[in-house]
């Protein structure tokens, strides 16, 4: 007869236990910042370059390009150092931790008007941008991995992203009426309109990156206890994995779809404050009200 114990029964296992509201709350607000952020730039940065820094709309835009395709480059990048980082507090926290503060003041410093001198303006913005990506990247990625790590079970990772879109859409639809509120108080300052969200914004999209780790590591850390080979695990090659994603079709047909629905709603986000203030000649806090309902649509 074999001397090895039963595994544990599945209410006892930490990978298919249930998680307790707190725990979820937690995740789900680690989503807050980055969603605040990323929907503030959307609809704000570009009118922000263009009429309050100065700079023409081709060479705004080219800031808004480049940032973008660096987006692109250090996500594999993040995501394979992640994989590989071996931390007592787990390979996905140390990101966070470290990374929450730089991700609050790169996206302040993307509001400031340094100089009045187009070219340096522009290389300001880039250098900004890219380094604002970075941070982005650096907290968001790691973040989004925890689901797996906090849980096997699928319905309980199925809860876990209804929490985290919960804050998403809430976070993005807040933004904008923080921003309503901002531009009313201060509407004969525009550059101090996007400084004071900036710094706002800033602050509110950091402090959840710490509730979340703080929320959640006590789980992570006693599912390592349990099997502490799963934070050692080392993902394939880079070289391999794309090439199972574009070996996949199914996969690149949901890619292809949501790259076009996204490059959509960017774009429309991109071009509201332009028709509506500047075409419509409705003040800016207009602007907001119908970015408001345009965020709010399903």
């Amino acid at each position: 007869m074999s001397n090895s114990s039963p595994p544990p029964p599945a209410s006892n296992n930490l990978a298919t236990k249930k998680l307790s509201f707190s725990t979820k709350l937690a995740y789900g607000a680690g989503d807050l910042g980055p969603a605040i952020t990323a929907n503030v730039l959307a609809f704000y940065l570009l009118v922000f370059f263009t009429n309050v820094a100065g700079l023409p709309a081709g060479l705004a835009s080219n800031i808004l390009l480049i940032g973008k395709v660096w987006d692109a480059i250090n996500d594999p990048i993040v995501g394979v150092l992640s994989d590989r980082t071996s931390h007592p507090w787990g390979r996905r926290y140390p990101w966070i931790i470290y990374g929450g503060i730089p991700f609050g003041i790169f996206f302040f410093l993307q509001w400031i008007v340094p100089s009045t001198d187009r070219t340096a303006l522009f290389w300001y913005y880039v250098a900004i941008s890219i380094l604002f990506n970075t941070a982005y990247t650096a907290v968001n990625l790691p973040y989004t991995a925890l689901t797996p790590e906090l849980t096997q079970d699928y319905n309980e990772r199925t809860s876990l992203n209804s929490f985290r879109f919960a804050f998403s859409i809430g976070g993005s639809i807040f933004s904008l009426i923080l921003a309503l509120i901002i531009f009313a108080v201060f509407q004969n300052n525009p550059n101090q309109q996007y400084l004071v969200l900036g710094a706002i914004c800033a602050v509110i999209s950091v402090l959840p990156l710490y509730w979340c780790v703080w929320g959640t590591r006590k789980h992570v850390a006693a599912q390592l206890l349990e099997n502490p080979e799963a934070d050692n695990s080392t993902s394939l090659p880079l070289k391999e994995q794309l090439r199972i994603a574009f070996s996949n079709r199914p996969f690149l047909y949901v890619i292809g779809i949501y790259l076009f629905s996204w490059l959509g709603v960017q774009l429309t986000a991109t071009i509201i404050p332009y028709f509506v203030v500047n075409w419509m000649q409705q003040p800016q806090y207009v602007f907001s009200l119908v970015a408001i309902a345009f965020k709010a649509l399903p």
